[in-house]
């Protein structure tokens, strides 16, 4: 399925920016090998997908999903950007807020099945235009659960917004409707994504290094 919103793709050599250049926590400096993508860069394209999803949904009262924990950052600053064009343009439109959190994996091995383990009770989706706001789409398994879990509750429209996309071997094909970056398939962290609920108070995308992953080891 084709994304009707086009990204920023970073390829494959990428080799990011020096961790010197930027503003790192220093309990985190030998963790990390690059910044990835620096935080003004995500507000940057944050602000865009704004745009889009506007244009895109702005006839209709809105459901933004947050899917948790890893969102959280995200959501906030996208649904600051819709506000702001709720201000500032001719069309404005109402938006509600409500939150789910999924558990998909059993250690670091996604499942492909989804527990709802957070949140309110999906009836309330019933007949409502959602917007699914997740940070990264990896294989795309636990969207598209998701996705057919969601329509069991019979929304009018859902759409979904990810911050990253990642090129994997292991993706089943799916597309969200709107993307920030497409990115290579490294473990990223910051910007709220996490290695075992480390890296969330990062403001950067940046690249793990191994002495991070095994200091962090669950």
């Amino acid at each position: 399925m084709a994304t009707s919103s086009p990204c920023v793709v970073i390829g494959d050599d990428e080799k990011g920016y020096d961790l010197d250049l930027f503003c790192i926590p220093k309990h985190y400096v030998d963790d990390l090998e690059k910044v990835y993508i620096p935080h003004g860069l995500i507000m940057d394209r944050t602000e865009r997908l704004a745009r889009d999803i506007m244009k895109s949904m702005g006839e209709h009262h809105i459901v933004a999903l947050c899917v948790l924990k890893g969102g959280y950052k995200f959501f906030a600053d996208l649904l600051d950007y819709i506000k702001a064009l709720n201000r500032n343009s001719d069309k404005s439109i109402p938006m509600t807020v409500d939150f789910i959190r999924l558990k998909s994996y059993c250690n670091d091995e996604s499942t492909g099945e989804i527990k709802v383990i957070g949140g309110d009770d999906l009836s309330t989706l019933t007949g409502k235009n959602v917007l699914i706001v997740e940070d990264i789409i990896d294989t795309g398994k636990t969207m598209k659960t998701l996705l057919s879990l969601l329509k069991q509750y019979n929304p009018k429209m859902v759409k979904v917004v990810s911050l990253l996309v990642k090129r994997t071997p292991r993706s089943v094909g799916y597309r969200p409707d709107f993307v920030g970056f497409e990115v290579p398939d490294k473990f990223v962290v910051g910007y709220a994504l996490d290695y075992n609920e480390y890296f969330r108070d990062l403001n950067h995308i940046c690249v793990i290094s191994e002495t991070g992953k095994q200091k962090y080891k669950a």
